[in-house]
């Protein structure tokens, strides 16, 4: 963050297409879940295939960053191979992500865009409990006053949620929070867990991706046996994907990565504008889209999340005589925690 002398120009491209990525995920997702025609697709294939995506973008980073081929195979070879401890270890947070992931399938099967991305939002105060709880860090008193403004936020947009005309299917909004709840449980604890193994080593960040999606890819397959596992020996692997559901798979290999750029390169306020942002762009998609009724009560809760987002990403005024260790450590913190 501060150490990384980038341009503005660079920060403000970064912010852009993380806030791009973001609002269309769950607007593009949302759209094949429920008005979208054809057959609707298996949402547990489409989280394993993420996972596929991402094990071949992180090998891809991770021979940019070695070299050469020679030690890209060395590296795999060391870590994966004769490193059954660590695949065992980050096979925790992988359980934990595919849950996350298929939850948010769910969710966005039975409440607006707008509604989820906004409601999302509660992964802060969970992640900052987990962090407070997990790694014995402490939050300043603005962090904890954001934090219960953005529940009272997120409880006005879900008292009455918000109802999308267009959309034909029945939906049940009550399982969709819960759903909601789920994930942003799963993206405190995975998200607290793995900064906790990448801190307990040097070893690199695209060494432990690797572990964790090769864990993940037969988390998820077991997932696809478990849930869907009749319907796809019938139907097929790809039952009912189209152009669309294939961007949504993009979209989604390509957030998780690009999140953690995004931050090396920018700050919690950035960040927190992005959020808000995001909201924004997926409430006007879903006007548009889905003919989402704007309420009172959504824009007033809304507009709370937005502004604790900020607030929460606010530098501590008690900071200038931390201690370097400390300083690398909220920075790594940053890194993995979005």
């Amino acid at each position: 963050m501060g150490g990384e002398n980038v341009s503005l120009v660079f920060k403000l491209y970064c912010l852009t297409v993380m806030t791009l990525v973001a609002a269309t995920y769950t607007v593009v997702l949302r759209y094949t879940r429920t008005i979208s025609s054809g057959d609707l697709y298996f949402s547990t294939t489409a989280v394993c295939i993420t996972e596929v995506i991402k094990l071949i973008l992180s090998l891809g980073m991770l021979a940019k960053e070695t070299g050469s081929p020679i030690r890209l195979k060395n590296s795999i070879v060391e870590h994966v191979f004769f490193s059954p401890k660590e695949l065992l270890k980050l096979s925790v947070p992988s359980i934990v992500y595919a849950v996350q992931n298929n939850m948010a399938f769910l969710a966005l099967s039975n409440l607006d865009a707008a509604v989820y991305q906004v409601t999302y939002q509660l992964k802060i105060p969970c992640t900052a409990l987990c962090t407070v709880l997990m790694l014995n860090r402490s939050l300043s008193q603005l962090q904890w006053f954001s934090v219960f403004m953005l529940c009272g936020g997120v409880t006005l947009v879900q008292w009455k949620p918000a109802e999308a005309t267009k959309v034909q299917i029945e939906q049940n909004p009550f399982l969709g929070f819960i759903a909601i709840a789920v994930a942003v449980l799963c993206s405190g604890f995975a998200g607290v867990y793995f900064e906790k193994v990448l801190k307990s080593s040097d070893t690199s960040l695209w060494v432990r991706n690797i572990q964790m999606y090769l864990s993940g890819i037969v988390v998820t397959l077991i997932g696809v046996y478990i849930t869907d596992g009749e319907k796809v020996l019938e139907k097929g692997f790809f039952f009912g994907y189209t152009p669309w559901v294939l961007f949504v798979v993009f979209l989604a290999s390509l957030g998780g990565l690009y999140t953690s750029v995004v931050v090396k390169y920018t700050d919690n306020i950035m960040k927190g504008f992005s959020a808000a942002a995001a909201i924004v762009l997926s409430t006007v998609a879903s006007v548009i889209l889905f003919g989402l009724q704007i309420t009172f009560t959504f824009t007033s809760g809304a507009t709370l999340v937005c502004i604790s987002i900020y607030l929460y990403g606010l530098p501590k005024q008690d900071t200038p005589k931390m201690s370097r260790q400390d300083t690398d450590s909220e920075s790594k913190q940053k890194l993995i925690t979005v």
